[in-house]
């Protein structure tokens, strides 16, 4: 069930920072590093077509456990041979527990040593995900890397139920594994399981349970309950305790984070991979991320603005659509304006970690992430 060699190749390391990039093999492709994986919650990437995602070069995609269990099922899963055969999606799919998202269920969920039950929220209708059947849905799925079940501790919480929220995290991974190690895969492909790490904003928490983690030797590790009210102070700081304790050996993943700059500053610390859903949600609020800065595209400014959207990223529709006309089709309620904003935004995301990754590795990461924090961060004029 373990693969001869190990996954994650380590290439450089930033002498002013602790930022890594690295080679993640994996049964659908190999995955250079430091990379942002689109969040495909159902299996698609809101307002993409795989050709679009293809052709800004995306490596990997995140799906969502939770969701592909509702829908559309396991059963449905196993009858098409997996995500990969059902969506055409030929690259990497990483799939997270479905943790978060009970998590985010709040009183329609109800947490226990087994597992935690909770009720759809498509229907109602009540369900049970324990550390060995969310394996067992993820062997469906056929993720090439899937994630243990945790429980995203919220913030703010007590030093006594961050506590015992890590401790169930530790048990349910170490079932998770146990599972994931005695039991096949379904469609003849490898598929790596990354363990989590929880405890709040306690450090000595998060130690312990890295550490933990680290022991049980999974194939890599995550930073999970992060980016869920805490100040960017306490991220930065967890983050990075964190990654400290990470086998330089293995990937690290920072879970649903973040901005752009959360991203740059995560990289300094040692992050390999991310996901979150503000690129494509953002879009679709007519929020852009630019290489010029932040723009709200519905704003008056751009009404007969005949400037490109962003000629530097490499996305032909951001250098051939003007700011009017993309302004035009947002305001208008067109799809074909959510489908260039996505892509402007996943572009400049994909663009901004191929940068970070030849900046690593020429050794001028550093003063060139500070600049460019700084340029995307300012408003657009």
């Amino acid at each position: 069930m373990i693969p001869e060699q190990r996954p994650f190749t380590l290439e450089a390391t930033d002498v002013q920072t602790s930022a890594r990039a690295g080679k993640l093999r994996t049964a659908h492709g190999e995955i250079a590093t430091p990379i942002f994986m689109p969040v495909g919650t159902q299996g698609a990437v809101k307002a993409m077509d795989h050709q679009t995602l293809r052709a800004l070069d995306v490596p990997i995609i995140l799906a969502n456990t939770y969701h592909m269990y509702l829908r559309p099922g396991t059963e449905t899963l196993k009858a098409m041979g997996g995500l990969h055969k059902f969506s055409t999606w030929d690259r990497p799919i990483l799939t997270d527990s479905g943790g978060f998202q009970v998590f985010s269920l709040k009183d329609l969920r109800k947490m226990r040593e087994e597992g935690v039950v909770f009720q759809s929220h498509l229907d109602g209708s009540r369900h049970l995900f324990t550390p060995e059947n969310v394996v067992d849905t993820q062997r469906a799925i056929g993720s090439d890397i899937f994630m243990v079940l945790d429980e995203c501790t919220p913030y703010p919480a007590s030093y006594t139920e961050a506590r015992t929220s890590m401790e169930l995290t530790l048990r349910w991974a170490k079932r998770g594994l146990d599972h994931h190690r005695s039991t096949p895969f379904l469609y003849g492909h490898h598929q790596l399981q990354f363990g989590i790490g929880q405890g709040s904003i306690y450090q000595d928490l998060r130690a312990q349970c890295m550490d933990e983690l680290v022991a049980m030797d999974f194939d890599g590790y995550a930073i999970g309950g992060l980016s869920v009210g805490e100040p960017a102070e306490h991220m930065y700081e967890i983050t990075g305790l964190s990654t400290e304790r990470m086998p330089i050996e293995k990937a690290r993943y920072l879970m649903g984070v973040g901005t752009p700059e959360n991203i740059l500053r995560c990289i300094g610390l040692g992050v390999d991979m991310f996901d979150c859903v503000m690129p494509t949600r953002n879009a679709r609020n007519g929020t852009l991320f630019t290489t010029k800065g932040r723009v709200n595209i519905k704003n008056a400014t751009w009404k007969q603005r005949d400037e490109p959207i962003d000629e530097l990223i490499g996305v032909p529709s951001s250098a051939n659509y003007s700011m009017a006309y993309l302004r035009h089709l947002i305001n208008a309620g067109e799809i074909l304006g959510l489908m260039i904003a996505t892509a402007q935004n996943i572009g400049l995301y994909m663009w901004l970690v191929r940068q970070a990754r030849e900046k690593i590795l020429d050794g001028t990461f550093r003063q060139w992430s500070l600049e460019m924090i700084e340029q995307l961060n300012q408003p657009r004029t």
